[in-house]
């Protein structure tokens, strides 16, 4: 009997991908020349481009940290999976684009809009990845719908916000991180549990 293709490869290729993303943003940052700007100049910009890269690595390791428990109920792969995981990261790769556009054109309006673009494109295709594995494992994700919700309208809210107000665009963005940072509920039990059987078992 033919058995379908595990998750091995999809996990290696995944892990691999967004380390490559992780990399690349840390490439782009770049020390203002003597004669670019002056010094104060050059702190401030620095502060803020160290600060865009923070959020952006934070929130391509909150994707990597819930893709390891999207998958932990999975045991074997589809071509959907395959194809939405490939959407995924396809999507997920433009946060380094992103990033630099700020990093070229500053914290103004139209870069931080399309930075806002780049947040908005991995959560709908992780929506997608989600509801594929989903139909296979019939287990919710960890983090529910409410989360999902939420943080859609805030990531779409932050495009249209950015044309006005580009600091509190980012401020939004960053405030879905901090609702990702928290654990989801089920892992917290399932690490309890887990603490508790290893415990006893002494």
């Amino acid at each position: 009997m033919q058995t379908l293709p595990s998750t091995n490869r999809l996990e290696a290729f995944s892990d691999g991908v967004i380390a490559v993303i992780i990399t690349i943003m840390v490439l782009e940052l770049r020390v203002p020349g003597l004669h670019e700007m002056s010094t104060a100049d050059a702190a401030r910009f620095d502060l803020r481009m160290i600060a865009v890269y923070l959020l952006s690595f934070v929130q391509t390791g909150i994707y990597w940290v819930n893709h390891h428990y999207l998958l932990e109920d999975l045991k074997h792969v589809t071509h959907s999976v395959l194809w939405a995981n490939l959407m995924f990261l396809f999507c997920l790769s433009l946060i380094p684009f992103g990033t630099q556009w700020i990093a070229v054109r500053g914290v103004n309006p139209y870069p931080v809009a399309a930075y806002s673009l780049c947040f908005v494109a991995p959560a709908i295709a992780w929506v997608v990845l989600s509801f594929a594995i989903c139909r296979i494992t019939h287990v919710a994700p960890a983090n529910g719908a409410l989360i999902q919700t939420v943080s859609a309208v805030l990531n779409v809210g932050s495009v249209f916000v950015a044309l006005r107000m580009p600091y509190l665009a980012l401020g939004m963005i960053g405030f879905v991180a901090f609702l990702w940072l928290l654990p989801p509920r089920r892992i917290v039990e399932r690490t309890r549990a887990a603490a508790s059987l290893h415990s006893d078992s002494r």
